[in-house]
């Protein structure tokens, strides 16, 4: 079977784009207050955790600009919520998300932690 050419530029036509398959949400999410951040900002950062132990780029990313980067992914926080990677020779990455209070002192909301588990 023959494919036919794009006569503008001679070239075979491109196949759609897939989505993405490691989104980190299905739509723009805008968590506006605490109480949202708690309750889905675990599964969200858990997802770029996930994607982090396999794609050097992703996770490079990650480290340099983890809210930069979930707004990349149409993931959006509140002004007053900071998020830190944490690394060290002998773990894995951290992230550890805080809240800023009015005083100027940092509340820290979770953290989270890929480890690795075997049973048998």
């Amino acid at each position: 079977m023959m494919r036919s050419l794009n006569r503008i530029t001679g070239q075979q036509p491109q196949a759609p784009s897939a989505p993405d398959r490691f989104a980190l949400v299905r739509r723009a999410t805008t968590l506006r207050d605490i109480a949202r951040v708690e309750r889905h900002l675990p599964e969200i950062l858990g997802r770029a955790l996930a994607r982090s132990w396999i794609d050097r780029e992703f996770s490079a990313a990650l480290m340099a600009d983890p809210k930069g980067l979930l707004a990349r992914y149409d993931v959006f926080l509140p002004d007053n919520v900071r998020i830190d990677v944490e690394t060290s020779a002998t773990q894995r990455q951290r992230i550890v998300v805080h809240e800023a209070q009015p005083d100027g002192t940092a509340r820290r909301l979770m953290y989270l932690q890929l480890v690795m588990m075997a049973g048998k």
